[in-house]
């Protein structure tokens, strides 16, 4: 089996515990306004590779893991291949390999095949890195172009099957950083019982220029970054580090 790479980072230190070997893959349903990859957005893009072939990259990294690295795996969105993100997981583990994902839920169901493949990826997943954008049904919307209901729906599956989560929250001025927003992310991480970790990702606008030589219009073009003291009293109200 083949899967869609966007790109690779060989020593990241932001996507879960260590230095981790990071895989981007293509395709998102999302359309997210603060984007700063829109050219992960398509499916069919990037470069083709099998689950055996990243797996030996990876490991030429792993004498600088240490205890706690591993592999990573981001997007884009990578429950648009699941099938794929499954061998890629099943065979990192069979090295003994630490496992995470980061996702936005997008594509989640507990209905029909998708269901029944996100179960078995589960088995072959130690973290995931659950970003919740928006917990307002329409600002997500607004936020996202999507509905937000699977997202909190695969929150609490996880929950429910003990699935260790670090919750992301992108925290952009004007969007996702009112007081009335984070206290209720904060009502809906109290009924969580899985999650070990929060982090507050100030907005930034190094991507924007993606979207000019994509031939599209930036659609916070104007909101700056938060300040500092809008980030401290986000991560206050998240409990965040």
């Amino acid at each position: 089996m083949e899967g869609y790479v966007h790109s690779i980072e060989t020593f990241g230190s932001v996507d879960g515990p260590g230095v981790r070997f990071v895989i981007f893959l293509s395709g998102c349903g999302f359309r997210c306004q603060y984007c700063h990859n829109p050219d992960t957005w398509k499916l069919h893009a990037g470069t083709r590779r099998t689950a055996e072939e990243l797996i030996a990259q990876a490991k030429k990294y792993r004498p600088y893991w240490g205890e706690t690295g591993g592999i990573t795996v981001s997007g884009g969105e990578p429950l648009l291949q699941i099938e794929f993100l499954t061998e890629l997981f099943q065979k990192a583990k069979e090295e003994g390999i630490h496992t995470v994902l980061d996702t936005g839920g997008g594509p989640f169901t507990r209905q029909g095949r998708f269901f029944a493949a996100f179960e078995k990826l589960m088995q072959y997943t130690d973290l995931i890195l659950l970003d919740l954008k928006q917990m307002d049904e329409a600002q997500h919307r607004r936020l996202t172009g999507h509905t937000n209901a699977n997202v909190k729906e695969l929150a609490r599956y996880l929950a429910e099957k003990k699935k260790p989560v670090w919750i992301r929250h992108v925290l952009v001025p004007g969007r996702t950083d009112s007081e009335e927003h984070l206290c209720q992310l904060r009502d809906f991480l109290d009924t969580l019982s899985n999650v070990e970790r929060v982090e507050v990702l100030p907005y930034h606008t190094m991507g924007a220029y993606k979207w000019k030589e994509l031939g599209m219009v930036y659609p916070l073009e104007g909101v700056l970054p938060p300040d500092q003291e809008s980030i401290k009293y986000a991560r206050k109200v998240l409990g965040a580090r």
